[in-house]
């Protein structure tokens, strides 16, 4: 008997230990790998770019071609008094320079303004390929040619182009990584500081996402690895900050929940499980919740939404694992002194004090109606803010700071209003190639149509139009290309009709992937809950935040941010990632109402009682989830900014309005009807479910 009594205690010692050594051991494996990420991560237009649509097959054929893809630059040289006879002359002999040093496509031809202002020099090269690196090389390298010598007497030189586009792009990309992580580490790391109070309690969930958004990495190289998955910038970025924010949601949870044990159970390991007991169902089925919504994404065409779907759910699961395993094992290790200097002891009790979600909870008791439609029509006053979105984010305001080939844009823009400065990309049969170029010289709006590279299969050809770069009056001109040429089994390309075919197919994704969410969320929570009226109210909650923060958004794009566009996607992913999370928090409130109303209460006690108990660490969580995608308002992407804005926006709604009032509210006022169809909406209570799991009590 003393034998077997001693095994017994010392087997829960060792299991933290052999956790941690686990953990060691997944971290020297997924370390190679982990590494690995930014070697696969690509910004190229075509793993933005929708999967099926005309511009995408071009972006593919173009890399097929003799000499692979074609990188294109525009030398532009300016001067607002006008260009001088030494100003022509030394374009000349820079773009000599840059024929001699470069492997081009053919010889640039200088074309003038007509008020004297600006010459422009188009430039190709195949030399680059498809090599990232060796593109941003390329276009680096032309600028140390044509810029150092010029700017000093007023001769402006800027380098633009779609090629030109995508280095700034790319080196946007590549610089966000450091930032991005080390400004989400900060933010996070202080909010734990004032949540907690405690000089080294923060330092344990933050070391352990931090261990999570490593493992994310790894994972995330191994799903291209084996699947292709996509892995841009963009959705990296996306999951190092849901790997946070998410993952110190789930921390949040555990530790106060573990803090409320210690308090009851004198051993930390017991503690521990019985906190894991409690609150680890809840955790589990969010994050699934999350997991879930964000792969719907796989569902959409446009391959950069596509791509952060798989990326998102893997940083939400990762964090899970870490949050379920090293954060517990990490805890029971330190013992109650990593607590310090607010140390819960043994057979103590917590501070009386009244709460303020306690203060709102009785609030919203007095009259639910009134606040639930008060609460109503302030989200859809908010709403309408929608309609003030400014149109779709053009390439030259998509960076929040202007960079060398926006400039130029800008320059050609304001110098040749009369004509196109961006080709248009045909890729035309080769067997029907002189019919494409007689089709293509006969439709409006086209000035010039050349023949470029061929090959047995495809030939290229390059159109340019009357208007200038992404106006009305291009599109149009693109539309009546495609229609003209879509007999011959030509596609239309290039980046303007790279904009138009992301506009179209964002706008196709959100027909397709809204409802695939809503359905995937709405049965889980069915299965959660075992109700229809609570998911279906938990649904049209967060699907009404939505509606409000793009509508705050549209009310500060434009007038305080000074943003010229919208990012297309902006919708899609918005909705995603805001009714996915949204639910999260959704979950911890209903488990508790939920589990109160088993265990014999009134739907309206039980309601309050839910939101006293639950809704300071929500109200945390909520808080340091706002904070962790505001990082992104920091960013030099407006497209980031956007999205950012949005998503905290929806956060701190969701949290301070709609769980603290309208939730709480529409349950007090629908009394059982909640629970319908339900046994929880019968007359009665029925005795706890001896089948059903133990639900979550979250603190």
């Amino acid at each position: 008997m003393g034998a077997a009594s001693t095994t017994k205690r010392r087997r829960p010692r060792a299991v933290p230990w052999v956790l941690l050594g686990l953990w060691v051991a997944v971290l020297a494996l997924a370390g190679p790998f982990a590494g690995k990420l930014g070697d696969v991560q690509r910004d190229r237009a075509v793993d933005y770019l929708p999967a099926s649509a005309d511009s995408t097959q071009v972006a593919e054929v173009q890399e097929q071609l003799p000499g692979g893809e074609s990188t294109e630059l525009v030398l532009v040289y300016h001067r607002d008094s006008g260009l001088s006879a030494a100003d022509r002359e030394t374009a000349a002999d820079q773009v000599a320079a840059v024929a001699r040093e470069f492997k081009l496509v053919a010889t640039p031809t200088g074309v003038a303004s007509k008020d004297g202002t600006t010459l422009m020099y188009p430039v190709a090269s195949t030399a680059p390929g498809t090599d990232e690196e060796k593109r941003d090389a390329f276009v680096n390298d032309v600028r140390d040619v044509v810029k150092a010598p010029s700017d000093a007497d007023g001769l402006k030189v800027d380098v633009g182009g779609s090629g030109a586009l995508a280095t700034d792009a790319s080196e946007v990309y590549s610089s966000l990584d450091g930032p991005l992580l080390y400004t989400t580490v900060g933010v996070v790391a202080i909010l734990l500081i004032l949540i907690y109070r405690s000089p080294l309690l923060w330092l344990v969930p933050l070391a352990v996402a931090g261990v999570a958004n490593y493992l994310s990495m790894g994972v995330a190289y191994g799903l291209n690895q084996a699947f292709d998955t996509s892995v841009s910038g963009q959705s990296s970025g996306i999951m190092t900050i849901l790997v946070f924010g998410a993952g110190t949601d789930y921390a949040l949870l555990i530790v106060s929940r573990y803090r409320e044990e210690l308090r009851r159970i004198e051993r930390p390991y017991d503690a521990m499980r019985a906190a894991l007991r409690g609150c680890g169902p809840a955790v589990i089925a969010s994050s699934g919740t999350v997991a879930a919504g964000l792969l719907c994404l796989l569902a959409a065409d446009l391959n950069s939404s596509r791509g952060m779907g798989p990326l998102g759910a893997v940083g939400v699961l990762c964090a899970l694992v870490a949050m379920l395993t090293l954060l517990p094992a990490l805890l029971v290790l330190f013992g109650r002194r990593v607590f310090w200097p607010l140390v819960p002891t043994f057979g103590s009790e917590p501070k009386k004090r009244k709460s303020l979600f306690q203060s709102m909870g009785s609030s919203a008791g007095r009259r639910p109606l009134t606040v639930l439609v008060s609460g109503g029509v302030l989200l859809g006053a908010l709403a309408l803010g929608a309609f003030a979105l400014p149109g779709n984010l053009k390439q030259e305001d998509t960076f929040t700071s202007k960079p060398d080939s926006i400039a130029a844009m800008e320059t050609l823009a304001a110098a040749y209003p009369e004509r196109g400065t961006q080709p248009i990309s045909v890729i035309a049969p080769t067997d029907r190639a002189d019919r494409v170029l007689a089709d293509a010289r006969s439709v409006p709006g086209v000035d010039s149509v050349e023949r470029g590279r061929s090959s047995k299969q495809w030939t290229e050809i390059s159109v340019v139009a009357k208007a200038p770069p992404q106006t009305a009056a291009e599109t149009a001109t693109i539309e009546r290309l495609r229609d003209e040429l879509d007999p011959t089994g030509a596609h239309v390309g290039g980046p303007s009709a790279e904009q138009i075919d992301l506009k179209d197919t964002n706008r196709r994704d959100m027909w397709v992937v809204v409802p695939i969410v809503l359905a995937a969320v709405l049965l889980i929570l069915v299965v959660l809950l075992r109700a229809l009226i609570a998911p279906l109210l938990l649904l049209l909650a967060v699907v009404a935040v939505w509606g409000a923060s793009l509508g705050i958004a549209g009310l500060v794009f434009g007038p305080v941010f000074g943003f010229e566009g919208t990012d297309p996607g902006l919708g899609l992913l918005s909705f995603c990632f805001l009714v996915a999370l949204g639910v999260d928090y959704g979950i911890f409130l209903m488990h508790r109402m939920r589990e109160e109303c088993l265990a014999g209460a009134e739907t309206g006690p039980a309601a309050l009682t839910a939101l006293r108990t639950t809704g300071g660490v929500i109200a945390s969580a909520g808080l340091v989830l706002a904070a962790t995608f505001a990082v992104l308002t920091n960013m030099p992407l407006v497209q980031l900014v956007e999205l950012g804005f949005v998503i905290a926006v929806g956060v701190l709604l969701d949290t301070f309005l709609v769980r603290t009032y309208l939730v709480t509210s529409a349950s007090l006022a629908l009394g059982r009807k909640v629970w319908w169809p339900g046994p929880l909406s019968k007359a009665r209570p029925p005795e706890p479910e001896a089948s059903t799991p133990e639900l979550a009590r979250v603190p």
